[in-house]
């Protein structure tokens, strides 16, 4: 082989060699660029990736929810009352003079038949005396003319007086009898106007108001206006009367107690008892008309006095007690949201603490303020939410979260 010819096979041999190498090179930087652009993909992608379950999480709102509690069997309303005294009454004078003295003036405690004051009648005792000098003639005229008639009567039977005579003597005895009982109805008529100079407590009470004082003309109400001598009140026991709404008034029977609290009486409350009811709602106010008695032995309680009467009124249907919280206003009515199992596109899952909202139509009884009552749409096991989002809508996903230990609501 000559000198060229070896050249020759040197140089393709170097050639051979350079090409696999610049393949090896391509192919290298093939892989380096290819290993840069997964290394800059799939971070995007992982975070493209957690971002949409983020975003999704999120899109789930957290609520607390709570169970119903249950209302009292009874339930209590406050209604406005005025106490009054158990028996109250005006004294007037029933005849006619002058006040002579009074015994007992205001704020004085009186027993039944005590004497109050004593008015002056001259005009009354001299008409007594007239009448008492008629009796006495008019019994004396009497007893001649029964004697009389007794004469003729024993005459008659030996024929020594006609019968004309028996007769006239008959009938003036007769007479004269009628008007012995006149002049007798006539004294008994005096002596009781003249027992109305003095003037008695018809029952035992409290004298609340003495209009009237030594010297003043007393007109018993002849041919003009009768005034009121005194006032007096029974306040041993008092009455209230208040007026029960129509929804209650099946529940207001008597014998329920009712508690009275007073302004003058602050954190003190005086027991009462339902005794008598109306029997009839009335048409302008559609309420009960109630009588609440309280004992006042002790005098504490003042008639005239505002206080509020606290009945106690059964419930006629068991109701639930709710937070104000937990209503949802809308065009459908009042609504709550309460927790079910899944349905439709609504996902649930225990360990996730994901449950499904209902909106539930219910229907409220009394407020309380902060609470409300539930007459129907709930049961006492039901999962209610609490503070529900505005743009809750009924199957949505939601997740539970625990209450604060405090009680407050979770955001």
């Amino acid at each position: 082989m000559t000198d060229l010819d070896s050249r020759s096979t040197q140089s393709l041999g170097t050639r051979d060699s350079n090409g696999n190498h610049g393949w090896l090179y391509a192919i290298l930087a093939l892989l380096i660029v290819g290993a840069i652009i997964v290394a800059g993909i799939l971070p995007r992608l992982k975070a493209r990736a957690a971002l949409k379950v983020e975003t999704n999480e999120q899109a789930v709102p957290n609520v607390n929810v709570i169970h119903p509690k249950m209302g009292a069997p009874q339930q209590e309303i406050v209604l406005p009352g005025n106490m009054q005294p158990f028996q109250d009454s005006p004294i007037y004078a029933r005849t006619n003079g002058y006040l002579k003295k009074w015994y007992v003036d205001i704020g004085g405690h009186v027993k039944s038949g005590q004497l109050l004051a004593d008015i002056e009648t001259p005009e009354v005792d001299q008409q007594l005396d007239q009448a008492r000098a008629d009796l006495n003639t008019a019994q004396a005229n009497y007893g001649l003319a029964q004697t009389t008639a007794t004469r003729y009567q024993d005459l008659l039977k030996s024929d020594a007086v006609s019968k004309q005579d028996v007769d006239n003597a008959t009938g003036d005895f007769a007479a004269k009898k009628a008007m012995l009982a006149s002049a007798q109805s006539n004294v008994r008529r005096l002596e009781e106007m003249q027992s109305f100079e003095k003037i008695y407590a018809p029952f035992a009470g409290v004298i609340t108001a003495r209009n009237t004082d030594v010297g003043h003309l007393i007109n018993s109400g002849a041919g003009a206006p009768a005034t009121e001598l005194f006032h007096i009140a029974a306040t041993q026991t008092l009455r209230v009367f208040i007026n029960v709404p129509q929804a209650d008034s099946q529940a207001a029977k008597p014998g329920l107690v009712a508690d009275l609290s007073l302004p003058e009486f602050p954190g003190k409350t005086f027991k009462g008892k339902l005794v008598r009811t109306a029997d009839s709602i009335d048409p302008a106010t559609r309420t009960l008309l109630v009588e609440v008695d309280v004992d006042n032995s002790n005098g504490q309680l003042l008639p005239g006095a505002y206080t509020e009467v606290h009945l106690k009124v059964p419930t006629g249907v068991p109701s639930l007690i709710l937070p104000v919280t937990a209503l949802i206003f809308r065009a459908q009515g009042m609504q709550v949201a309460t927790l079910q199992g899944p349905s439709g596109s609504c996902k649930a899952s225990e360990k996730e603490k994901l449950a499904c909202a209902v909106l539930t139509n219910i229907a409220l009884g009394r407020d309380m303020g902060t609470e409300v009552e539930v007459v129907s749409g709930l049961t006492a096991d039901d999962s209610v939410i609490v503070s529900p989002p505005d743009s809750l809508i009924s199957g949505e996903t939601v997740r539970v979260v625990t209450p604060p230990a405090n009680g407050a609501t979770a955001n």
